[in-house]
């Protein structure tokens, strides 16, 4: 793939990075189903960070990478209480 950020550039700038995916990111919406092919990436995002939580060899975005993931589930969580009160 022409556009792939590759590993140095991601250790040598990652806000470089995080902006040059973002930008390709934008052409989702021209996509016949975006929901199709981005859940199951956020899947394996949330699968990647549980399987390296507290493992001995830690990948060097994996912090960022956690954050990101944990910041998501909690908004989540705020959904699901949300609906479950809704309910009530």
């Amino acid at each position: 793939m022409g556009w792939m950020i590759g590993r140095a550039a991601v250790m040598s700038d990652p806000e470089k990075a995080r902006r040059k995916a973002l930008e390709k990111l934008q052409g989702l919406v021209q996509l016949d189903d975006p929901e199709g092919l981005v859940v199951p990436i956020l899947i394996d995002a949330i699968l990647m960070v549980e399987a390296y939580r507290g493992a001995r060899h830690q990948i060097t975005e994996l912090p960022e990478l956690t954050g990101s993931v944990d910041a998501l589930l909690r908004e989540l969580e705020i959904v699901e209480k949300a609906a479950a009160w809704a309910a009530e």
